[in-house]
């Protein structure tokens, strides 16, 4: 299975993509996250994954750092960011609760932020965070224009936005979005059911996929679909000799024809090396299908 995946004439991502919204809990030293990102380079990952809010608004400054120790290995990789949710913490004390903000300056404010902190003058890609009951695509557009026509950003896409979303903010964009990024595992079929997967087919487009080991829960089983799927995973994992199920589960996105490319959010090396040699797993339909069954708890009609 190739590394690369093409989004657009002029974007591919690695297959498999590196996270970092829990980069502040791993408590790595300038030194010790260049190290990891390098490692992470040389397995073939080359596109990285961040949004302007995680770790209350530090995680692309640490990054940025890290960076700074060897700038020579931004042309080597994709920066991801994402923007519009806004917290009520200390970085934005006027706030009393959450909130989604979409306005053209918003976004334009907070890719810059982006830029700042991760030490570049480009985003490779920009994602709106989230769908938002109030929503002005129009705003959008101006925002998107902006950094476009100034290099800032090269190319947009959003995240977590149903297929009416989606095609309503592409009806006021000049340029067309390049990826959705999703929640999707073996453990949340929410865009198999949407009917998103088929969108995405029918605009050949290729989503991003957040929380690909669906939280962590199969690993220790406790409701009743984790026990379906730990058993089948298990299974299935000594059928092709493989020794641990996160493999299996990340085959099983791989495989889909959609394209899915998986983000990977750990810092242990093993288990990112882990998700690489998951490109190297061809899963049979049936075995796909007995994880697809195993997960909703019935057989198909």
């Amino acid at each position: 299975m190739e590394n690369k995946i093409a989004l657009n004439n002029n974007l591919s991502l690695s297959r498999i993509i590196h996270g970092y919204w829990r980069l502040r809990d791993w408590n790595l030293s300038d030194q010790e996250l260049l190290t990891l990102i390098e490692q992470v380079l040389e397995l073939g990952i080359t596109s990285f994954d961040h949004a302007d809010i995680y770790g209350n608004y530090t995680c692309e400054e640490f990054f940025g750092r890290a960076l700074a120790l060897k700038p020579e290995l931004r042309s080597k990789m994709q920066l991801i960011s994402k923007c519009g949710i806004r917290l009520n913490t200390d970085f934005n004390p006027q706030l009393d609760v959450k909130i989604y903000d979409y306005s053209a300056a918003y976004i334009i404010q907070q890719a810059e932020a982006s830029l700042k902190n991760l030490g570049t003058d480009r985003l490779d890609l920009l994602l709106l965070h989230r769908p938002a009951p109030f929503f002005n695509p129009e705003e959008v557009a101006k925002a998107f224009d902006e950094l476009k026509q100034s290099g800032k950003v090269l190319n947009f896409g959003v995240s977590n936005f149903s297929p009416m979303q989606f095609d309503s903010l592409q009806a006021y964009l000049d340029m067309p979005l390049a990826t959705n990024q999703v929640e999707i595992s073996v453990g949340c079929l929410e865009h198999f059911d949407n009917e998103n997967i088929e969108f995405f087919q029918k605009h050949k487009i290729k989503p991003m996929a957040w929380s690909p080991l669906a939280g962590g829960g199969l690993f220790k089983p406790e409701t009743e679909q984790e026990h379906r799927l730990h058993s089948v995973l298990k299974a299935i994992a000594s059928e092709l000799n493989i020794e641990t199920i996160d493999q299996v589960m990340y085959a099983w996105l791989l495989k889909h024809p959609v394209g899915i490319m998986p983000i990977v959010g750990s810092q242990h090396i093993n288990r990112i090396k882990s998700a690489v040699d998951a490109l190297k797993i061809e899963l049979s339909l049936e075995q796909w299908y007995k994880i697809y069954i195993a997960s909703k708890g019935e057989d198909l009609p």
